[in-house]
């Protein structure tokens, strides 16, 4: 732990932490921003290689101590007892970053403010390597499902749902084509630490189906209209027809916007709509990504319950 007290705002340091919330800056320095506490957290206990320095507002947490009668209550934390003292919160983020061997810096409030506005107290700087794993890394012995998005642009749908993909269990997620920046600290704030649980791999649109046809990884879309002649069968219909969990799949889902263009869907094994009951015309990215992947993950695990 620096031992020295970080008090100014206006430090060099201080100034360059804070420039990553510039994408330019981000792709200069090959690093990027991890805001608040569930974040860094994940990205600690996961990722705790590719975490260079951890930022902490200095309150209870001195020269390495955790103050009187911290080490009882992160015990009872630990075992689940409930206690949500933002300063212990950070503190046991500090225990683990310690142990893993990242610098931990203390700072006045000030000087968090500085970095984030949305830190709440604890802010880690990472190495963008972190957001570009292996695309052969991917278990297809497994049956995996990919969830792949193409050209997402908004940071808070892209953030939620590579969350949405994690809870469902998905082996990657994959960004395809001109899609938002992952490392955009929306994104990352977004997913509430999930962005350090799955594989996030990015492609062009060609690369993508390369990809998927040398795994003999079948692509869905996920497309509410299809295209002349072929109409897109309905989720719950495909849920009924087959296990999900013998083979591998990767759905794919649209633009914010425009959805998926005829030239992609016309490319893919199987093209499947979400029912809407009642009067609403659609539903958002988001919702889309959670009930699809979700009903197929329910589905795939039905034989195991």
């Amino acid at each position: 732990m620096n031992p020295e007290l970080l008090g100014n705002p206006k430090a060099e340091r201080i100034r360059r932490v804070a420039d990553l919330a510039n994408a330019k800056a981000r792709r200069r320095t090959g690093r990027f921003l991890v805001e608040g506490p569930q974040s860094v957290r994940e990205a600690v206990a996961c990722c705790s290689e590719a975490v260079l320095d951890l930022y902490v507002q200095a309150d209870g947490i001195a020269g390495g101590e955790l103050g009187a009668g911290a080490e009882t209550d992160l015990a009872h934390e630990a075992q689940g007892e409930g206690n949500t003292n933002p300063t212990l919160t950070r503190a046991r983020i500090v225990q683990a970053a310690l142990r893993a061997g990242i610098y931990v810096h203390r700072a006045v409030p000030e000087v968090m403010r500085r970095i984030s506005e949305n830190a709440q107290g604890i802010a880690a700087v990472a190495e963008l390597a972190a957001l570009q794993p292996d695309p052969d890394a991917i278990k297809w012995s497994s049956a995996p499902t990919i969830a792949a998005f193409w050209q997402v642009r908004d940071p808070g749908n892209a953030g939620a749902i590579i969350r949405a993909a994690d809870a469902a269990g998905c082996a990657a997620v994959v960004f395809v084509d001109e899609c938002v920046d992952a490392s955009n600290p929306k994104v990352v704030r977004s997913t509430a630490g999930s962005l350090f649980h799955v594989p996030l791999l990015t492609m062009g649109t060609e690369e993508f189906f390369t990809w998927c046809a040398c795994h003999g990884c079948p692509v869905i879309a996920a497309d509410v209209y299809g295209v002349a002649g072929h109409a897109p069968q309905s989720l719950p219909d495909v849920l009924r027809e087959k296990p999900l969990n013998s083979s591998p799949k990767a759905v794919l889902f649209g633009n914010e916007a425009r959805g998926l263009p005829e030239s992609i869907v016309l490319r893919a094994q199987q093209i499947v709509s979400i029912p809407i009951y009642g009067r609403a015309e659609s539903l958002n990215l988001a919702t889309s990504a959670a009930v699809m992947l979700f009903s197929m993950a329910m589905s795939s695990h039905m034989g195991r319950m």
